[in-house]
């Protein structure tokens, strides 16, 4: 069974190296982005400079370095889903040495009224995926353990935000009205793709993660609403959140 996958007695077959040689240590700081448009917003209007990348079969990710406001960051544009966004993180600490990650994203909002205006900052993840379960020992939530800094950060600027959990899924066409209704039963005010495999795979390797969200589409029982999702996706707002939040981590 999946729950069984995690593994702490036993050396992995596979290291990094073989494909990167030597760990590299250029940066500290790193952005996680998911809009290809934030990205090109980054590489337009900031100084950059390519240092890394990670290549496969299907393409390859650049990884760039910036700085804001005398900050120097990485960032790069994360693939979807918590099996490769946990992966590129760990290959993202190989290549340029960044322990801390800060990583913004949209998702579903579960509960309207709490999210509707504000961004989320979620408590824990639902263990809806398949990737934490090599990284962490199984339970249905996994704590995310920096969101008391995050919040404290979100009270000195201000920013409206809800706190909560949430849920991490690897298949979004499987939210299904029962699984939403049992989510929404526990407690869980979103619904997201990554954050439960990358904050396990930031545990296991020792890095630090600062996580916020944006709602944009709407999931209950009896409806979808999708109205929002364009604009949460590639809000640049967040961004700018994010790039003030590296000075504080």
């Amino acid at each position: 069974m999946i729950i069984d996958s995690f593994d702490k007695d036993t050396e992995p077959l596979i290291s990094l190296k073989d494909f990167y040689v030597e760990k590299k240590n250029i940066a500290e700081k790193c952005l996680v982005i998911f809009s290809k448009s934030i990205l090109e917003y980054l590489l337009d209007n900031f100084e950059c400079e390519e240092i890394g990348n990670i290549g496969s079969v299907n393409g390859s990710m650049p990884v760039y370095k910036s700085s804001f406001e005398g900050q120097e960051f990485a960032f790069y544009l994360s693939m979807m889903g918590s099996a490769l966004a946990s992966g590129g993180c760990v290959e993202v600490n190989w290549i340029t040495g960044v322990n801390k990650f800060i990583m913004f994203g949209s998702c579903g909002s579960l509960d309207k009224e709490k999210t509707f205006g504000k961004y989320i900052i979620p408590t824990e993840a639902y263990r809806g995926e398949g990737a934490s379960y090599y990284y962490a020992p199984p339970s249905d939530y996994l704590d995310i353990k920096n969101h008391e800094k995050v919040e404290e950060f979100f009270i000195r600027e201000r920013a409206p935000y809800t706190k909560g959990k949430v849920w991490t899924t690897d298949v979004m066409l499987r939210e299904t009205r029962g699984l939403v209704s049992k989510r929404k039963s526990e407690g869980c005010i979103a619904v997201e793709m990554e954050l439960a495999g990358v904050q396990a795979a930031c545990d296991f390797y020792g890095f630090e993660l600062y996580n916020f969200l944006e709602a944009g589409d709407v999931l209950n029982e009896s409806s979808y609403e999708v109205e929002e999702l364009h604009s949460a996706n590639h809000d640049l707002g967040k961004l700018y959140l994010a790039l003030k939040l590296l000075k504080e981590i």
